[in-house]
């Protein structure tokens, strides 16, 4: 039985009956929880599928998916996690990408083009046959587990291989650092897809004994309204979601028990962190992480959100440091690019011999993150090392003007790009969502906090900023429809 098969055990051992999963009226138990996950695998093995073969699963948020997840986990198969977001050209991609050979469908799913498709139906009587004993499939901590993808910031995504040590090191970091107190009493509110970032609270809520309650999609009043008829405790929100939820109606006067508020995926503006901590308190803790080391490099703790604008200091179990161009650890203060070492990082890159070794170059997994640390240990990001602009010979930090944008009334979302322009090289423009946004009032706004070179030059409003799987605004796509549209100069 593989370690995780175990840790699942134990929990149907020592918690039995009382709820693991609620989705709507639907609820699994602890036991149950173990005993379906266990029928999943079984189906999944008597479909035909050997130990080691990827598999696709493309499911909504809900208990299903997390059934299937784990199943997959027992069985000794690679779950290939997958988004409904995604295009069906981009859900090809990603399957060709690792191999998959089969895939785990809803209704009304399109043609992926792989070996086996397991709609609902042939999965369902698949399961209605299976045993619930344990498969009995051992797997090594170090051959892959499961396959996540880079966000495609930077071109088509990288498929990552975790493995089970991996996996196990994350759920570590998380009980160690991040939620140490999660217990039995707790309720985490899943509102954030399970396929990335929520999903990652689900194992520390299983070891514990918390009951995960599960949405099926994020909006502002249902999460209200769920989380205070539910007594919610935990959850987990990216920063454009605490945007939105700040802005629902229902939210101000709503007995909520939160009691802690896990954030990440992106930086919190400070303007919002703000708003966030007036209406809630300090019960913040921010994760940082990337697809190559999962939520874990960094964490901001509750009582060190005086510090707002760091992403924290490293995890007990992460090595992460500050490297210059030429492979040179910097001293605090410098600005470099934010590498890591231990044990929750990616084994390789699937398939990619020398993106995998460009990667680790030195011995250490190079993020691609431009940022520095201070004499006290804790991290401040500036950018991607590839969103950086140089206006005037000048370099511009888009995160820097982002949060200047960010603060002012009615911006929800900001995206700053740099144009080619003949005189400058490259000028700032700024792309944000909102409501009742004065474009003139608010580019005032920024040249009167910002150095004249990073201040937009131009601004417009978008109904919705484009974004990853991961909720993490696309500036490389908002600058590819700015050129291809053309821009509002202010």
């Amino acid at each position: 039985m593989s370690q995780i098969a175990d840790l699942i055990a134990r929990s149907a051992r020592q918690f039995g009956s009382k709820p693991c999963l609620v989705e709507g009226e639907r609820v699994v138990s602890f036991a149950d929880f173990d005993a379906a996950t266990n029928r999943y695998a079984n189906a999944f093995l008597a479909l035909g599928l050997s130990q080691g073969d990827r598999v696709g699963v493309l499911l909504p948020n809900g208990i299903d998916c997390l059934l299937a997840y784990y199943g997959l986990a027992k069985a000794g198969l690679v779950r290939v996690s997958l988004n409904s977001r995604d295009t069906a050209s981009d859900l090809r991609f990603k399957l060709a990408e690792v191999g998959a050979r089969a895939v785990l469908v809803g209704a009304d799913t399109p043609d992926l083009g792989v070996e086996i498709a397991l709609p609902p139906g042939k999965v369902r009587a698949s399961l209605d046959a299976a045993s619930d004993d344990p498969t009995g499939v051992e797997r090594s901590l170090d051959e892959p587990y499961r396959l996540g993808f880079t966000g495609g910031t930077t071109g088509r995504p990288k498929a990552v291989t975790l493995t089970e040590r991996g996996e196990l090191a994350e759920l570590s970091a998380f009980l160690t650092d991040l939620v140490p107190d999660i217990n039995a009493d707790d309720r985490f509110l899943h509102a954030a897809p399970i396929a990335h970032a929520s999903g990652a609270f689900f194992l520390p809520a299983l070891v514990r004994g918390a009951t995960s309650l599960v949405m099926a999609k994020f909006l502002a009043d249902e999460f209200v309204a769920l989380a205070a008829s539910t007594r919610a405790t935990i959850t987990f929100l990216v920063p454009t979601m605490l945007a939105v939820l700040l802005e629902e109606p229902g939210l101000e006067n709503a007995e909520l028990t939160l009691r802690r508020i896990a954030y990440g995926a992106s930086p919190i503006a400070p303007a919002l962190y703000a708003r966030a901590e007036e209406r809630f308190g300090p019960i913040f803790a921010q994760t940082y992480g990337q697809a190559e080391s999962p939520m874990v490099i960094t964490c901001l703790k509750p009582d060190e959100h005086d510090r707002i604008g760091s992403c924290g200091r490293p995890f007990t179990l992460a090595q992460v440091a500050v490297m210059d161009d030429d492979g040179k650890l910097l001293p605090p203060g410098s600005v470099g690019e934010i590498v890591v070492k231990g044990p929750q990082l990616m084994a390789r890159y699937w398939n990619r011999e020398d993106a995998t070794a460009e990667a680790f170059r030195g011995g250490w997994l190079h993020t691609g993150d431009i940022g520095q640390m201070d004499e006290d240990g804790f991290f401040y990001l500036l950018d991607r090392k590839g969103d950086m602009l140089i206006s005037g010979g000048y370099n511009v930090y888009p995160r820097e003007v982002e949060d200047v944008l960010l603060a002012f009334p009615g911006v929800v979302e900001a995206a700053v790009i740099g144009l080619p322009d003949e005189k400058w090289g490259e000028r700032v423009h700024a792309v944000v969502s909102g409501h009742g946004i004065d474009t003139a009032a608010l580019a005032a706004h920024a040249k009167a906090a910002l150095a004249d070179y990073k201040a937009p030059k131009s601004v417009e409003v978008w109904d919705t900023l484009p974004k990853s799987p991961a909720n993490k605004i696309l500036r490389r796509k908002v600058r590819r429809l700015v050129l291809e549209e053309g821009e509002v100069t202010v």
